[in-house]
C-alpha cells in the first residue's frame, strides 16, 4: 500500500523577484505625473497660463486616480497583469508624445486637460499590475518592495519632469522630449521578464461569480476596524505631497531659473526621494505602519513651515524642495506599506486601488486649493496651510483611534 504524503507536504516556495525590480515597474506611474507638474506646469506658466488654471488641470488629472477602483475588478478578472501593464505603458507613452506636440498656450488648455486625464487613466493600469505582483510577494519582502515601488514612482516623476523640461528647453523640435520620455516608459516593460504572473485564486467558473468573489473580498477588508482606520487615514490631508505639483509654477517667487527648476524638480527630487522611500520602508518594518505614516506627514509639514520662514532665494528653494521630496517619499512608502498590510493577496488590484482612490481625494483637492491659496495669499498661505493641515490630521486620527479601541476577545474558562 502506498501512502499519499501530498497533504502533509509544505506548499511550494514562492519565487520572489528582487524587490528592486519595482523601481522600474512603477516608473511609468510617476513619469506622467512629473511631466504634468514640472514640464507642462513650467511651459504653460511661461505661455501665459495662470497658476490657478494649471492647478485645476492637475487636480482634474487625479479624477482617474480617485475612481480607478471602478475598473480595477476588470484588471483583476480579465487579461493577465502583464498584458494590462503593457497596454497602460503604450497609452502613457502616446499621451506624453501627443502633449509634447501641442503649443503651451491658454487656448490649448482644453486639449491638454483631455490628454493628462487619459494619460493618468493609462498609468493606473501600470500601477494595478505592479501592485498585484507586489501583493503576492512573501510578507517579509513587502516593506522593501513598498520602498522600491515608491522610489520608482518618484524617480519616474523626476524623469518626467526634469529630463523632459530640459529637452523641451534645449532640443527642438519640441516633440523630441515627448518621444524620448515615451521610449523610457516602453523600456520599463522589459522588467516584466523578471516577474511571474501571480495566481488568481478569486477566479470562478463564470464572470458574475468572479465579480461576486472580488466584491466579497473587498467588503471583508473595508468593514474591518483596521480597514476603516486605513480609509480614514487616507482621506486626511496628510503626507499628500500636493505641492510637488506646483513647485515649478511658483519657482519664480524664489527667483529660480528654468535650468535650476528642471534639475531640482526632476533628477534631484527623484534622487532625494529614493533614500526617503527606502528609509521609510525600513522604518515601516520596525514600527507600527500607521504611526510611521503620521510621523512622516508631520515631518513634511515641519519642512514647509521652515520653508515659509526661510529667505526667498534659489538656494532655499532647492534645499526645501529636495527635503520635501525626501520626506514625501517616506510618506508614500508608509502609505503603500499600510495598504499592503490591510488588503492581503486576493483581488489585490481592486483592494489596493480602492484604498488608492480614497487617498487621491485629498491630493487632488489640495492641489487645486493650494493653487488658490497662492494666488490669493502668496507663498506663506500655501506653505503654512499644508503644514497646519498635517497637524490637524494627526490630532484627528489620534482621537479616532483613542475612542475606538480594539475589541477584546473573551477567554473561556
Amino acid at each position: 500500500m502506498t501512502i499519499d504524503t501530498t497533504a502533509d507536504a509544505p506548499p511550494p516556495a514562492k519565487v520572489n523577484p528582487p524587490t528592486i525590480i519595482f523601481l522600474a515597474l512603477l516608473s511609468p506611474f510617476g513619469i506622467p505625473a512629473g511631466y504634468l507638474s514640472v514640464t507642462l506646469g513650467y511651459l504653460l506658466k511661461h505661455g501665459g497660463v495662470s497658476v490657478a488654471a494649471i492647478a485645476t488641470m492637475g487636480a482634474l488629472s487625479f479624477i482617474p486616480q480617485t475612481w480607478k477602483v471602478a475598473w480595477a475588478p476588470i484588471v483583476d478578472t480579465t487579461l493577465t497583469s502583464k498584458a494590462w501593464y503593457v497596454i497602460g505603458a503604450v497609452l502613457v507613452a502616446l499621451g506624453i508624445l501627443w502633449s509634447s506636440i501641442l503649443p503651451p498656450t491658454p487656448a490649448a488648455i482644453p486639449a491638454f486637460t483631455v490628454i493628462v486625464v487619459v494619460t493618468s487613466f493609462a498609468s493606473t493600469l501600470c500601477s494595478m499590475a505592479s501592485e498585484t505582483f507586489m501583493a503576492n510577494l512573501d510578507d517579509h519582502l513587502k516593506g522593501m518592495a513598498s520602498g522600491w515601488s515608491q522610489a520608482g514612482n518618484f524617480a519616474g516623476a523626476g524623469l518626467g519632469g526634469g529630463l523632459a523640461l530640459w529637452l523641451a528647453e534645449h532640443v527642438h523640435p519640441s516633440w523630441i522630449s515627448g518621444a524620448v520620455l515615451g521610449a523610457v516608459v516602453i523600456a520599463c516593460s522589459l522588467a516584466l521578464f523578471v516577474v511571474r504572473e501571480p495566481p488568481r485564486s478569486h477566479l470562478r467558473p463564470t464572470f458574475i461569480a468572479t465579480f461576486t468573489e472580488v466584491g466579497q473580498d473587498v467588503w471583508s477588508v473595508i468593514r474591518s476596524r483596521g480597514g476603516i482606520l486605513v480609509i480614514i487615514l487616507m482621506l486626511l490631508p496628510l503626507g499628500t505631497g500636493a505641492l510637488q505639483n506646483l513647485w515649478s509654477s511658483v519657482a519664480g517667487d524664489w527667483r529660480t531659473g528654468a535650468d535650476t527648476v528642471a534639475l531640482t524638480n526632476g533628477a534631484l527630487a527623484g534622487l532625494a526621494a529614493i533614500p526617503g522611500c527606502l528609509i521609510g520602508g525600513w522604518i515601516c518594518d520596525r514600527l507600527d505602519r500607521r504611526l510611521a505614516y503620521c510621523l512622516f506627514g508631520l515631518a513634511a509639514g515641519a519642512a514647509l513651515a521652515l520653508m515659509a520662514w526661510a529667505p526667498r532665494t534659489p538656494a532655499m528653494y532647492v534645499t526645501f524642495v529636495l527635503l520635501y521630496a525626501a520626506v514625501i517619499g517616506a510618506c508614500y512608502t508608509a502609505y503603500s506599506a499600510v495598504v499592503l498590510e490591510a488588503i492581503g493577496q486576493g483581488a489585490a488590484a481592486t483592494k489596493f486601488n480602492f484604498m488608492a482612490s480614497v487617498s487621491n481625494i485629498p491630493i487632488g483637492a489640495f492641489i487645486a486649493l493650494e493653487g488658490q491659496w497662492h494666488d490669493k495669499g502668496g507663498d506663506n498661505l500655501m506653505l503654512y496651510g499644508e503644514a497646519l493641515a498635517a497637524v490637524a490630521s494627526v490630532v484627528f486620527f489620534a482621537l479616532v483611534v483613542a475612542v475606538w479601541p480594539k475589541r477584546r476577545v473573551a477567554v473561556g474558562a
